[in-house]
């Protein structure tokens, strides 16, 4: 018999031989399965120590004092109750701190948005003497913290004056503590919360964008300021949506220019350290309660009262996912 009959000739079972796997084969794709495991468990991890402290505050949010001191409980309760979201809006006086915030906090990110693409888009397209120099003064706003000049920014609105002016036509500065202009003005001048990394952010986005698209523009007969509008803040929504959640978040969450500048407006950044100093008191004045608050109902008072401000914040997100991390896979960090 010849060696092609040979070759041809079916196995036992009428199947054809398969092939055998080379070991190059065998040990790249037990590598790539090394690879997906380990990658599996770290962001398996990462997603755990994010997702179980909250569900872990919706759990207790839900419970009754008696299901905090019960072992059997442990997440799910066993007398539900919506009591503690009750008990957390009055303490915080939700509703009005909701309000206020919301505006305070919608209307400074979209100044910040508006004023920090000038900004950056100047940064990135234009030059201009001292451009490293100022450059150079936005990175600090990122490095240094605001705390380094809280007492500057509280001597600067507590006497408040332009040049001297209004001291010498009213006699005396003009006190801006307890009003929500120093936010706006200092949003409008980017020197607010995180101006510096906003811009930043911009400035590199911009930086990515070809300037074919820009000449090709100017060619057609487009000026600057259509240009800037029409061809290149269309292709930026990515980046603005995400400087956009930046800062709104950190609006809706800062406690440091709220205490400084706001003095008793209520925002829910400030009504949640407000719960446990006067949690005690609360409960004895409107329940009656002769006894002291425990520190496991507090606690769980205050986890409900978190929930109720960093909800507002996942919708938010639900909603921006997409511009989010568009705005990420596209923003390089070339200087």
């Amino acid at each position: 018999m010849s060696n092609t009959a040979v070759m041809s000739a079916p196995t036992q079972g009428g199947a054809q031989a398969k092939p055998k796997m080379s070991v190059y084969k065998r040990r790249k794709i037990a590598t790539q399965f090394c690879i997906s495991l380990v990658r599996f468990i770290l962001l398996f991890g990462m997603c755990f120590m994010i997702i179980q402290p909250i569900l872990n505050k919706v759990s207790v949010s839900f419970m009754t004092e008696e299901d905090l001191y019960d072992p059997v409980v442990v997440n799910i309760p066993a007398h539900f109750t919506t009591e503690n979201y009750q008990l957390s809006a009055e303490i915080m006086s939700y509703k009005e701190a909701f309000k206020n915030s919301m505006i305070i906090s919608l209307t400074i990110a979209v100044l910040q948005v508006i004023v920090c693409t000038l900004v950056g888009y100047g940064f990135a397209r234009y030059d201009f003497p001292l451009k490293n120099v100022l450059f150079g003064c936005v990175l600090l706003m990122i490095v240094v913290p605001p705390q380094v000049i809280s007492t500057s920014l509280y001597l600067h609105f507590r006497f408040f004056d332009i040049f001297g002016l209004v001291r010498a036509i009213t006699g005396q500065a003009i006190n801006l503590r307890g009003s929500v202009l120093p936010y706006y003005m200092m949003s409008a001048g980017c020197v607010g919360l995180k101006n510096g990394l906003y811009i930043y952010l911009i400035r590199q986005f911009f930086r990515n964008i070809p300037k074919e698209l820009e000449e090709a523009a100017y060619v057609d007969g487009c000026g600057t300021l259509k240009t800037f509008f029409v061809i290149m803040l269309p292709d930026a929504k990515p980046i603005l949506t995400s400087c956009f959640l930046f800062a709104f978040v950190w609006q809706w969450t800062d406690g440091f220019y709220s205490s400084m500048f706001l003095g008793t407006t209520k925002l829910v950044s400030t009504s949640l350290a407000r719960i446990v100093d006067s949690l005690g008191a609360f409960i004895m004045r409107e329940l009656g309660i002769q006894t002291s608050v425990s520190v496991a109902y507090s606690n769980c008072i205050l986890s409900t009262g978190t929930l109720m401000i960093v909800l507002p914040l996942i919708i938010l997100y639900l909603f921006a996912q997409r511009g989010f991390v568009e705005s990420l896979s596209s923003t390089g960090i070339k200087m």
